[in-house]
């Protein structure tokens, strides 16, 4: 079994940074797909950005070049820099995490609203 908890999250005028954090309860070395997702009202979830073992990531086309996605193996924590931000990027932002038996965990999510 594995908590995730993410945090960061909050309000952002257009333009500006935020910078989410996913906190593991157990080492993120024994996770091999960590990805970060986020879902709007009225919006099915999507995938914003993933990291695997081998140092594999990928990202939405909407948040290509704005956000990155990266891990400190230490802290066993995840985290998404997003820059350049849009008020079309205001969602709940949710972690995700498969371990090598392919069972998923969720953590809670963390609220991001981009508004002036």
């Amino acid at each position: 079994q594995v908590q995730l908890v993410e945090s960061g999250g909050g309000l952002v005028q257009p333009g500006g940074s935020l910078r989410l954090s996913c906190a593991a309860s157990r080492s993120i070395f024994n996770l091999p797909i960590i990805a970060w997702y986020r879902q709007a009202p009225g919006k099915q979830r999507e995938l914003v950005a993933i990291m695997t073992k081998n140092d594999y990531t990928n990202y939405a086309g909407s948040v290509k070049g704005r956000f990155t996605i990266s891990s400190d193996n230490a802290k066993n924590t995840v985290y998404l820099q997003m820059n350049s931000l849009k008020p079309e990027d205001t969602a709940v932002y949710l972690c995700k995490a498969n371990n090598y038996a392919g069972n998923e965990y969720w953590g809670q999510g963390t609220q991001v609203t981009v508004s002036s």
